[in-house]
């Protein structure tokens, strides 16, 4: 047993000690940015079998083309490695109020009566059994939350699926002084969604993956310490 609990203790050392030095590498430094072309590489699983791919499209003697309509539209990202500007304006705001009350009691007798009487000896018994239960459960949530984003980001087609839709996928950082501020964005777009200004809006991609979020010194202090997430990674209780 104290072999055990030596071996979780240097196990423990260990741990510290490695978040201490990337924390200690960091000391007096602002953030680093990660490379171009990393927001790029969006990870996505395999497309569903229903994708089916129909092929180029041909039309023999005839003065109109599916590529002939570039000339009466402007210009939208289709093909891989194009750029089209995702705006993002998000302004939800939920709120849920949930009650429940349930009760529930049961209530059962049984009752026995026996006598009997010989010359002058008489008898009698008598029997009472009860049994009773009841179960009472009460609950109550209430949820409010509300969420307000409003940016824009360019992004980079990367795949052209068969059926014609693109994947797109971009990120942003920004630092200032030593805090960086990370928007990445990933998803389904359809052509046809695409305005005349080459844009489109988030709530029209589907599949979409939209994070922000920043790194820094700001936000190593909002976060709890190596130490406090070490043991409560641990902790049983």
């Amino acid at each position: 047993m104290r072999g055990s609990y030596t071996a979780l203790a240097g196990c423990l050392a260990l741990s510290v000690g490695a978040c201490q030095t990337n924390e200690l590498d960091r000391l007096g430094r602002a953030p680093v940015l990660t490379p171009v072309g990393t927001g790029l590489n969006a990870p996505r699983e395999p497309l569903p079998t229903t994708f089916g791919s129909y092929g180029p499209r041909h039309s023999y003697h005839s003065t109109w083309s599916p590529a002939s309509a570039d000339l009466y539209q402007d210009p939208r990202a289709k093909n891989v490695g194009d750029v089209i500007t995702v705006a993002i304006a998000i302004n939800d705001k939920a709120q849920f109020d949930n009650a429940t009350e349930r009760e529930r009691s049961q209530k059962s007798f049984l009752g026995f009566d026996f006598g009997y009487g010989v010359s002058a000896l008489k008898d009698s018994a008598t029997a009472d059994t009860g049994i009773r239960s009841g179960t009472s459960t009460k609950g109550q949530g209430n949820i409010d939350r509300k969420e307000s984003l409003s940016l824009s980001v360019a992004a980079v087609v990367t795949e052209v699926l068969p059926n014609g839709n693109v994947m797109i996928s971009g990120s942003q950082e920004v630092r200032v002084n030593n805090e960086v501020r990370v928007l990445n964005v990933a998803g389904i777009v359809r052509p046809r969604d695409i305005s005349r200004k080459n844009t489109i809006d988030y709530d029209k991609i589907a599949e979409a993956r939209i994070s922000y979020g920043g790194r820094g010194r700001l936000t190593d202090v909002q976060g709890p310490t190596v130490g406090q997430q070490i043991f409560e990674t641990v902790a049983p209780f």
